[in-house]
């Protein structure tokens, strides 16, 4: 295993590396497609009121009262009512008033390890939670199975502090012992594993290349954990600006991601080439700012929060993207896209991605509206986790036996 050289961003790249570019860069394929000029895609925006109101009797059925909670990772880890990380903190002493700063960093670390873990888990995976009987598809099965995973100690290099992940304990993973513990079999295959062994062995480099953010003075080992730390130091007065806390992520985890583009040395990560994009490129940076909203919870711990959370965007994922496609905001115009398996470097799933985060912040401005809420009362993470992901669930069921999306893309495990 080798570590992806990387350098500093600059320039252009450096610009690619926000949730401001991942905004602009799309809203210019979005004013294609609103002029008819998309290649690949016609909007129908005619069709915007019944998927508002789709989206909004899916929120109202989940949170009659309305009080959705934020879209997040942890989320998952409460599959079928059940507060699984009360559960482990509990059983491994985190939850005493005296852990409460190394509380926040071991759930930094489960929270950095589950994201990456987080890639489509197909439509013939799941996970049986044997705790609870519960057995669990999609992203709910791949974050439990990542929480349990995590706290027997998988992740960590000393013994008796199972609940962090360190640089040792990443890098010596064997991709049998993900196998195991996600309970892959001939019968229960789940796409990407090496690819997401890969991960978490690239983040133990990751972390070596940048002591300065994942080392702290005193503390033995290297740990996403220590971002806690990194983030108390630069910003005293508590308050971290989530475009800033992205940034971060993406400079210093960048090099991670196989085989993704990079400009003058510097990895672009989760960005793609198109023609009709400013300068080319297409930011998404889907895993990342997932990360960012995995962060919010673990650093309330310590007194962080996390400011400006809509400049983050909604996620171009298979679940809202394919919603928009099942219900026909957007239309393919060539029907063999939905037959197609694409790459995630295709022009067509890099256009629709593109058009997914636009029409996604429409989306929740109609919802608003149906619900007369304001944007403080129902930001955007609130829909999608309200929502518009639970809605692209529910329409895939309908319209597709096993609810897979309406869209194929071969996954490596690292995207999507």
């Amino acid at each position: 295993m080798s570590a992806r050289r990387s350098v500093a961003p600059t320039g252009l790249a450096d610009r690619l590396l926000s949730a401001q570019a991942v905004r602009v860069h799309c809203q210019a394929l979005m004013a294609q497609a609103q002029a008819g000029l998309a290649r690949h895609f016609t909007w129908h925006p005619e069709r915007m009121a019944l998927v508002s109101a789709y989206v909004t009797q899916v929120i109202r059925e989940r949170h009659p009262d309305l009080r959705v909670p934020p879209h997040s990772r942890w989320r998952h880890f409460e599959a079928g009512n059940v507060d699984r990380w009360a559960q482990v903190a509990a059983r491994h002493g985190l939850d005493r008033p005296t852990m409460q700063l190394e509380r926040a960093r071991a759930r930094v670390d489960l929270a950095v390890t589950s994201v990456l873990l987080d890639a489509s888990a197909g439509a013939a995976w799941a996970y049986a939670d044997l705790s609870t009987g519960q057995q669990l598809a999609g992203a709910e099965g791949l974050g439990v199975a990542s929480l349990h995973w995590w706290a027997g100690g998988a992740l960590s290099s000393d013994p008796h502090h199972p609940c962090r992940a360190d640089a040792v304990g990443l890098e010596r993973l064997p991709t049998a012992d993900l196998a195991l513990a996600f309970q892959v079999n001939e019968h229960n295959v789940l796409p990407g594993l090496e690819g997401r062994a890969n991960l978490l062995r690239q983040l133990a480099l990751a972390l070596r290349s940048r002591p300065d953010v994942f080392g702290h003075p005193g503390a033995s080992g290297l740990r996403p954990g220590h971002l806690v730390d990194t983030l108390i130091r630069l910003y005293p007065t508590g308050r971290v600006p989530a475009e800033a806390l992205l940034r971060l992520l993406l400079t210093t985890l960048g090099g991670i991601w196989p085989e993704r583009p990079a400009l003058d040395g510097a990895p672009l990560g989760d960005c793609w080439p198109h023609p009709d994009a400013p300068d080319g490129w297409v930011p998404l940076h889907q895993l990342s700012q997932w990360m960012t909203y995995a962060l919010v919870e673990p650093l309330e711990e310590v007194g962080l929060t996390v400011v400006g959370l809509d400049e983050l965007t909604a996620l171009p994922d298979c679940r809202n993207g394919g919603l928009l496609l099942d219900l026909g905001l957007l239309q393919a115009r060539d029907r063999a896209f939905h037959t197609t398996r694409w790459r995630a470097d295709a022009e067509p799933i890099v256009e629709w991605r593109a058009l997914t985060v636009v029409i996604m912040d429409h989306l929740a401005e109609a919802v608003r509206g149906e619900l007369r809420l304001t944007p403080e009362q129902l930001p955007l993470s609130r829909v999608l986790e309200g929502g518009s992901r639970a809605a692209g669930r529910r329409i895939a069921r309908a319209k597709r036996p096993g609810g897979p999306p309406p869209v194929h893309i071969d996954s490596d495990g690292t995207v999507f």
